[in-house]
């Protein structure tokens, strides 16, 4: 057995023999450890093919010995440079030399040498090793070596995209928050093959970056296994949800094909439940639903009376899994919030990259255009009802209102051809009064018809962003209604 200083000493420790690879290589680990196993002692002993004579006669003539296992942790490169403040050099000096070239080495010469560089293997290695007698079969050294081609080419990814996004090569790192990358790299490894896509004759499976965070890492408590299209809403619902501060109040959407068909706020679970259920219960039947906070046990007796797909929220009471544990089929999802940067989607011959439409607007930031300002209610059910009409689809109209302290929607009109049609369709679906509600528009009015269809159903405020040729009319329109409207100055287009 041969290895470095750190992990050499380690084994040791543990009572086994171990030669240090200085004395395999015949010079000392210098310049500062960036030079150690780069030598053909090393390279020479992995990379001869034991079948062929004359590299057999080459080792053998230079005094190499036979290298027929190779285990490799690379160096915590990304760890380290996404550790706040860390310095370029310490970021720089975290780049593995020697670590991936053995990989490499190694993988390439499958047929001779087993090449392991995940921890989790290391168990069945030792069992199948033990089995026969000191050697692991042709197919498990083939799944080594593919798997040792992914690492490698996961960790150069991850060094190319960390340095490419360093704005100032000395001191502290500094990186750029706001390029896009040159190359998008995605080496994310598979998590699990999924049942099938959105449709039964689609394969799918589901890939995870690594982060152990968001929808793609949580933790499945109990239920069927997650499907494609169940992934897809947990994650619709759960940014919708976390646009509202936990802290501060209790959130819940109920998503149908990723448009929120409920949502609303309470001062706990139970509360903001039964209102964004409340908004459309026909809908929401056979639902996902997001909740920014723990679910305890009162709002999961209450939950548990609708037919619901899956629930993600950052956790559940023991009263809550014990309540939800008759409903055997029913996915409970744990997550560990995360914040994705970008937004990436396919297209025929490549991808679109965007940053995610992380903008949150203020009451200070709006722009009050009407004769008749809002009232302070009207104004919390406007900034409700923006943040809900973020994550609905194009063209989006959402009506709500605020009462008792919270936000909750009446009416959500999604993905309609004409901005018209979804304030119609928004006021079609509603359940409850639409007197006195307001209504966010997810972008301008083209015409006034869109308001004063809105203003028709009952909503006596508007939020939309302007930038109309014919703004100046549709104010008019919201003047002459008694309509207050604000402008926020951004759109929030949601395509899909």
């Amino acid at each position: 057995m041969v290895s470095t200083g750190g992990t050499a000493k380690a084994l040791r420790d543990a009572g086994l023999t171990v030669k240090d690879i200085s004395e395999l290589t015949g010079f000392p680990e210098m310049l500062d450890g960036r030079v150690k196993t780069l030598h053909p002692k090393v390279h020479g002993g992995i990379l001869h093919m034991r079948g062929n004579k004359e590299h057999v006669a080459a080792v053998e003539s230079h005094g190499i010995e036979p290298i027929d296992m190779v285990v490799v942790n690379l160096y915590a490169f990304e760890k380290t440079a996404q550790r706040p403040g860390v310095a370029f050099a310490d970021v720089i000096e975290n780049i593995d030399i020697g670590g991936p070239s053995m990989v490499r080495s190694a993988a390439k010469n499958f047929e001779d040498v087993a090449i392991v560089t995940s921890v989790p293997d290391y168990e069945a290695l030792a069992s199948e090793l033990e089995a026969n007698q000191g050697a692991l079969t042709r197919a498990t050294r083939w799944r080594l070596a593919k798997q040792a081609f992914a690492v490698t080419a996961a960790y150069d990814a991850g060094i190319a995209t960390a340095l490419e996004s360093i704005e100032t090569p000395s001191g502290a790192a500094v990186f750029s928050q706001n390029a896009l990358p040159q190359t998008v790299r995605i080496i994310d490894p598979l998590a699990q093959t999924l049942r099938y896509g959105e449709n039964p004759h689609q394969k799918a499976a589901l890939y995870v970056d690594g982060s152990g965070k968001g929808v793609a890492a949580a933790e499945q408590l109990q239920g069927k296994e997650l499907s494609y299209n169940n992934l897809v809403d947990l994650d619709a619902c759960w940014e919708l949800v976390s646009e509202f501060d936990a802290a501060a109040e209790a959130a819940v959407a109920i998503i149908k094909h990723t448009n929120p068909c409920g949502a609303s706020t309470g001062a706990n679970v139970l509360e903001a439940y039964k209102r964004a259920l409340e908004a459309d219960p026909v809908s929401a039947f056979g639902g996902v639903i997001g909740i920014n906070r723990e679910v305890d046990g009162a709002a999961a007796e209450e939950i548990a009376k609708l037919f619901v797909e899956a629930i993600v929220a950052p956790g559940f009471t023991k009263e809550a899994l014990e309540r939800f544990a008759a409903k055997k089929n029913l996915r409970l999802v744990k997550i560990v919030p995360a914040e994705t940067p970008r937004v990436i989607k396919q297209v025929s011959g490549g991808l679109l990259v965007q940053d995610a439409d992380r903008l949150r607007i203020t009451e200070a930031e709006l722009k009050a255009v009407t004769d008749r300002k809002p009232t302070p209610e009207e104004m919390r059910a406007l900034l409700f009802a923006w943040r809900v009409c973020k994550h609905v689809k194009s063209n989006a109209i959402v009506y709500a209102r605020y009462s008792d302290g919270h936000g909750q929607t009446v009416g959500v009109g999604a993905g309609q051809m004409s901005r018209v049609d979804a304030a119609r369709f928004g006021a079609m679906k509603a359940v409850l009064p639409l007197a006195g509600t307001v209504a966010a528009s997810d972008a301008f009015f083209p015409f006034p018809d869109g308001l004063e269809t809105i203003a028709a159903a009952g909503a006596t405020a508007v939020i939309q962003p302007g930038g109309s040729v014919r703004d100046a009319d549709v104010i008019a329109a919201a003047n002459r209604l008694g309509v207050a409207m604000v402008l926020t100055g951004v759109r929030h287009f949601r395509h899909g």
